[in-house]
């Protein structure tokens, strides 16, 4: 029977609290929990907790936060805790060879991509943008190059026509959870099989940029609309409509006439208006405007006439 294992967490956002809190529903024992130093967010940029620490807090687990771990006094202090196991999850800072050596086991990460697919920052809404149909977890032995190390377990699944960037998430992070649980007991017998990476299939996610959020209406209707879901919930998909910013938050390729200006609204109804693209159309359903909530694009055509509008 396997022994239960000493681990070191270190993650910060939401994907990484799912796999902390399954740590701890099981027999492991987790050290100590490594996370961002606290930050100020939201519009009175109070300073906040990460969604990891406040999981920690909760549990009376020791919680570090130190700026880098590239400083000798950091990582004596991390091998003091004597770790057979370091779980690394959307941590954000860069972990240095001689920080990957000191558990005994090594430092082990869940990734939300099948790698190599996508390495890096944005795996799941690159998936997405990239009109990909599988996607999943992956189990990786960490090395100092940049999501490349050996693979512990995989996990796949499909990703839905109407997948967002956040329905993904949600999902990877559950799955990642239960990857990660799954692989432990082996790795402390020894049992698991490294699998090396090909790096000739490895494709780069690079992080999120607002400005690659704006739409732009020459492209495909299919492009726009995978912009869309991946985009949702952050940095979420938008255009002008005269000099307002209209942040778009679903939309779906619908058949129509797509001859007419790129931006422009051919059609209205009850779920959305439909706007021509470089190639087909798209039907936007649910939008916000400055100032507002988010609304279904039917109940914004109450108060608009939208029909030959150009959006840019």
């Amino acid at each position: 029977m396997a022994q239960p294992l000493k681990i070191i967490f270190a993650g910060t956002p939401d994907f990484a609290a799912s796999a902390l809190q399954a740590l701890l529903s099981t027999e492991h024992r987790v050290v100590a929990v490594y996370t961002q130093p606290d930050r100020p967010a939201g519009r009175g940029r109070k300073v906040q907790f990460s969604p990891v620490k406040q999981l920690a807090v909760e549990h009376d687990l020791e919680v570090l936060q130190p700026k880098t771990l590239k400083d000798p006094e950091a990582q004596q202090i991390l091998q003091r805790h004597q770790a057979d196991l370091m779980v690394v999850v959307a941590y954000g800072l860069l972990l240095p060879q001689a920080v990957l050596d000191i558990p005994r086991l090594g430092c082990i990460n869940i990734h939300a991509s099948l790698l190599p697919r996508w390495r890096g920052a944005a795996p799941i809404q690159r998936a997405i943008l990239a009109g990909d149909e599988m996607s999943g977890v992956t189990i990786m032995q960490m090395e100092a190059g940049l999501d490349t190390g050996p693979m512990l377990s995989i996990r796949s699944t499909p990703i839905d026509p109407a997948e967002t960037g956040g329905s993904l998430h949600d999902r990877l992070a559950e799955l990642g959870s239960e990857a990660l649980i799954e692989v432990l007991p082996g790795l402390s017998e020894g049992r698991v099989k490294a699998i090396p990476q090909d790096d000739s299939q490895a494709n780069y996610a690079s992080k999120l940029d607002k400005e690659e959020a704006r739409v732009d209406w020459s492209q495909s209707a299919v492009q726009i609309d995978r912009q869309v879901r991946a985009f949702n919930p952050w940095p979420v998909a938008h255009c002008l409509y005269g000099e307002k910013v209209m942040r778009v938050w679903n939309s779906e390729v619908v058949s129509g006439d797509g001859s007419a200006t790129p931006g422009q609204v051919v059609a209205t109804g009850k779920t959305g208006f439909d706007v021509a693209t470089g190639e087909g159309v798209l039907r936007i359903t649910q939008l916000q405007m400055p100032g507002k909530r988010a609304m279904a694009a039917g109940d914004f055509l109450n108060a608009h006439t939208m029909d030959g509008v150009v959006l840019t």
